[in-house]
């Protein structure tokens, strides 16, 4: 009978708050802080510091989830955010529900950038495939893809007034795409290292970039009028050279000046808050550096004040200055206006200082009473911090950081009963809740490398880098006692069979045996636990780790020196040695019965040993880098390892065999602990995550497993196929170019099979049909019954319902896989589905995408002709039906906007643009005032005596 095993599935991931390599953002209402943990975004509620929502992929897919790379909310929706992976996909997801409503596939490398434009219909994402693809939000369709940058896209901006799309890129140059001709139209030089990010602020007015130089690059923004004019702010342009306007006439940026900045380190980020008074620059340090952005009645004053002291300094330095010289340079000032710079404009207010590396900022779209903006930093030791910007300085007022730990997390022990965990890593240890991932305890301890729990799982022991052992009051969350137990670093420690103690092997070359013992503190009546050394074993060289069986019969000492060396445990005497590992033996572990012995190396293998007569009985190649731990399933021989290759594994000590390979780490995984009833196994890793994985009731067949993962393995060469790894590269043109937005993928190709398969069931039933008809002609009057396969549909709808279930973001790569036979066949069934009212956007979509594939062959098929002017002909009515039906329903959703806007002042009033007329009257007022030397003459004094107030 064939044996059929248990599957082990991941159901939980914890410990991480914030990723490295992905940006935070708040939502669109202020109160949400969404950070990217790894493979899932957690969206944290900052007053209250808990993370309200997880939105992950575990519960959707089996297979391995690849980490969030980028996210941005949507504009205009309140609970919708977009993130980009590490595959290249895009998910629309609903934080609310905390489901996947969109997936999007079209970069072959992974998402750098996301950005929507303002009124969030089109998403733009940047790739580490040099490429950006236009996305259309509602449609959920790609648009097309912009080809010609030579390194990886680092950050977008979109310019609303002219319908334009800014990209920076790792080539060191910028460029502007005009998104109605789909090219690109000016391509920007002058940075000397890579570009990493650019930014527009609200008003568009400037354009700002950042790279490895010591200055920060402004650009102002060229808009057009209605008529087609070009209008540039800020700056005056020659109309006088004809030449020069010419030449500018594509000119979207044109360069404003330069700014130094304070640190040294290149930037990494580059963001203005939403009212556009403020600009961040993050480096990729410590500092955010803060700018004040000064409207234009401001920085046209603060030009004229430096104007005027220079022409002061002239005037003092020159002898034979007199009042008729300085009477002729008044007409001047009052008939030329003072040009605006950049150092005008932008002034640096203050330097925010964190405590470890930035990674990334996000400014709050809601401005607190006390403060002029709220700047959230995620740091890249696993902690979010979220500081208030005053004028003047600059204040922490939350930290988000007790559901993580700041570093790796070097090892996790399961309690007797299996409802706690405890996890070490560089300064800290924590209680966890292993079944919903909630962090109980955290305690201040020194470098954790091993740790267990007391019996009765009142205490912990730690052992620590500096060869001490920490005890821990689980309850409190103390640290009772630092014994100092070696010279080295506690490398292993292991429970004793009869609870009563433990055994610590070092780097010392020391294995060291100890009992507890309870003792009083001092003038008050509790006690606490302690431990005491009992007895030494000395070894020749460093101790990597320590095993006991579990019947209490041998005592395994792994060395440096590759050895294992297996003692009697109540004696102490030597039994055979174990060899054969080439490098060190890093983790083992003893069956519950004693009889075999698993050992995992930095020679990326595991042997599996009995303890009997010493013998090997099997070496087995287990993984692609250093094994890191292995356990045993308790009273089986089932045993799961891991390494440093990111995967966990899961074998057959008897049969030798690979059962499993489960994936979901992303980086090294240290250490494992398997719970007393083997349902499930937590793992800590380098990324600082804990996952727990679950036995399921779903059984399986080593056979089956195999065919499986040789499967995975075809697909996975899928995209680099043979014909196209070999082909060389093609040679993209230097003014960008246009491409299809979608992608080949196993959904594509799966899709395209039922379409066909949809085609010839339903060309078997026409046939079967035309025969009944055939017979019922001769006078056969028997009833025709459709196939049950067909399911009550005819054929048109049966093929309409297969090409319906395709994502409309995959259609396009579908239809490009089917043959031209099967095209036409589609085609001849458009007259009838166009019928549908609701199926009429998807039969243009559809005619459309195959007469540009199949444009020649259908012009050279003479058969053709007669459907395809049929089709012209339906499809534009049925277009411009469904138009005017669109036009009438948004023209009555206007009529209503106006009724309600006229009932109340509550909605529909834009707020900001009240506030822009205000500004505007405001500075019309200063302007219009009489620049009498009376009013510059109390000017002056008024600079002398209080300083400079504008400043």
């Amino acid at each position: 009978m064939v044996k059929s095993y248990l599957r082990y599935e991941q159901k939980a991931a914890f410990g991480v708050i914030t990723s490295i390599e992905s940006n935070i953002s708040y939502d669109t209402s202020g109160k949400l802080l969404l950070a990217p943990a790894l493979d899932k975004v957690g969206v944290w509620n900052v007053r209250q510091g808990v993370c309200a929502k997880t939105l992950s992929l575990l519960t959707e897919s089996s297979g391995p989830v690849l980490a969030v790379s980028a996210i941005a909310p949507v504009p205009s929706s309140a609970n919708l955010i977009a993130s980009g992976h590490a595959d290249g996909s895009i998910r629309i997801w609903n934080f609310e529900t905390g489901k996947c409503d969109t997936t999007l596939n079209g970069h072959k490398g992974a998402v750098t950038i996301l950005r929507f434009n303002k009124t969030g219909s089109l998403l733009a994402s940047g790739s580490k495939d040099n490429d950006i693809v236009l996305w259309d939000v509602l449609g959920e369709v790609g648009l097309f893809r912009l080809r010609g940058h030579r390194d990886q896209v680092t950050d977008l901006a979109f310019l609303d007034s002219g319908n334009k799309l800014v990209s920076a890129s790792k080539d060191k140059f910028l460029r502007v795409w005009d998104l109605d001709t789909k090219h690109c139209t000016q391509i920007i030089g002058g940075h000397h290292s890579e570009v990493w990010s650019i930014d527009v602020d609200p008003d568009q007015r400037y354009l700002v970039s950042g790279s490895a130089d010591l200055e920060l690059r402004f650009y102002t923004i060229k808009h057009e009028n209605v008529d087609g004019q070009s209008v540039s702010e800020t700056t005056k342009t020659d109309t006088d050279n004809k030449d020069s306007s010419v030449e500018n006439k594509w000119e979207t940026l044109k360069l404003f000046g330069e700014i130094q900045r304070q640190s040294k380190d290149r930037v990494a980020t580059v963001r203005f808050n939403k009212t556009g008074n403020l600009l961040a620059c993050q480096a990729a340090g410590k500092t955010v550096e803060v700018y004040r952005v000064l409207d234009e009645a401001e920085s046209k004053r603060k030009a004229k004040r430096r104007t005027n002291r220079k022409k002061e300094k002239k005037s003092s330095k020159t002898v034979d200055a007199t009042e008729n010289g300085n009477a002729d340079h008044e007409p001047k000032e009052d008939g030329n206006l003072p040009m605006v710079t950049v150092s005008d404009v932008f002034k640096l207010l203050q330097t925010v200082r964190a405590s470890k590396k930035i990674c990334s900022i996000s400014f709050s779209p809601v401005t607190s009473k006390n403060s002029i903006a709220t700047l959230a930093l995620s740091l890249n030791n696993n902690l979010l911090e979220v500081y208030s910007i005053n004028t003047d300085s600059s204040t922490k007022t939350i930290s988000i950081e007790l559901q993580g730990h700041r570093s790796d997390v070097r090892s996790v022990t399961l309690s007797s009963n299996s409802t706690l965990l405890m996890s070490t890593s560089h300064n800290s240890v924590k209680i966890w809740n292993p079944s919903t991932g909630s962090c109980l305890r955290t305690i201040d301890s020194g470098y954790g490398l091993c740790s267990l729990f007391v019996p009765g799982d009142r205490y912990g022991v730690v052992g620590t880098k500096s060869g001490s052992l920490e005890i821990i009051d689980v309850r409190s969350g103390t640290s009772v006692e630092e014994v100092k137990a070696h010279t080295g670093s506690v490398q292993s420690i292991v429970s004793l069979p009869d609870g009563n103690g433990f055994v610590t092997g070092s780097t010392d070359h020391d294995v060291k045996f100890w009992e507890y013992e309870t003792t009083k503190v001092p003038g008050q009546d509790s006690a606490h636990l302690t431990v005491s050394n009992v007895r030494t074993l000395p070894m020749n060289d460093d101790v990597i780790v320590v095993a006991v069986s579990p019947t209490g019969s041998y005592l395994a000492v792994a060395l440096l020196n590759c050895f294992i060396e297996v003692y009697d445990l109540n004696t102490l005497k030597s039994r055979p040695r174990l060899y054969g590992h080439s490098l060190p033996v890093l983790c083992m572990d003893i069956s519950s019965d004693g009889d075999l012995l698993v050992s995992g190396s930095a020679d990326k293998n595991i042997r599996i040993w009995g303890l009997d007569f010493g013998d090997c009985h099997k070496s087995l190649f287990a993984h692609a880098d250093s094994v890191t731990a292995v356990k045993f399933v308790r009273d089986t021989h089932y045993v799961f390892s891991v390494g440093k290759d990111r995967v966990v594994k899961y074998w057959d000590a008897d049969k030798f065999e690979l059962l499993l390979t489960l994936e979901g780490h992303h980086a090294e995984v240290w250490c494992m602990s398997i719970s007393h009833r083997g349902d499930f196994l937590v793992t800590g890793s380098h990324d600082r995550s804990i996952r727990r994985w679950d036995r399921t009731d779903e059984p399986f067949f080593l056979e089956e497993e195999k065919e499986e993962r040789l499967n995975k393995m075809f697909d996975a060469d899928l995209e680099n196929s043979l014909e196209n790894r070999y082909l060389p590269q093609q040679e993209l043109p230097e003014e960008g170019a246009v491409a299809v937005a979608g992608k080949k993928t196993k959904e594509t190709l799966s899709a395209t099979d039922k379409i066909i398969e949809a085609l010839d069931i339903a060309s078997e039933e026409l046939k079967r049909m035309a025969e009944h008809e055939e017979e019922k002609r001769r006078g056969n009057g028997a009833e025709f019954r459709s196939h049950f396969t067909m399911k009550g549909l005819s054929p048109s709808e049966y093929i309409l319902r297969a090409v319906s279930e395709v994502k409309t973001n995959d259609l396009e790569q579908t239809l490009l896989a089917l043959p031209f036979a099967d095209a036409l066949k589609i085609l001849s069934h458009l007259k009838d589905w166009s019928l549908n009212p609701d199926k009429v956007e998807l039969v243009c979509r559809i005619a459309t995408v195959l007469l540009q594939l199949h444009h020649n062959q259908l012009v050279a098929t003479a058969s053709t002709r007669p459907l395809l002017a049929l089709l012209r002909d339906i499809l534009h009515a049925k277009v411009k039906e469904c138009k005017d039906t669109i036009g009438f329903n948004l023209a009555a959703m206007d009529h209503l906007k106006q009724l309600m806007a006229s009932k109340s002042a509550a909605p529909f009033r834009d707020a900001k643009t009240k506030l822009l007329e205000i500004r505007a009257q405001q500075s019309k007022r200063v302007e219009a005032r009489g620049d009498t030397k009376s009013q510059k003459s109390k000017k002056k004094k008024q600079k002398k005596d209080d300083g400079h107030v504008w400043s």
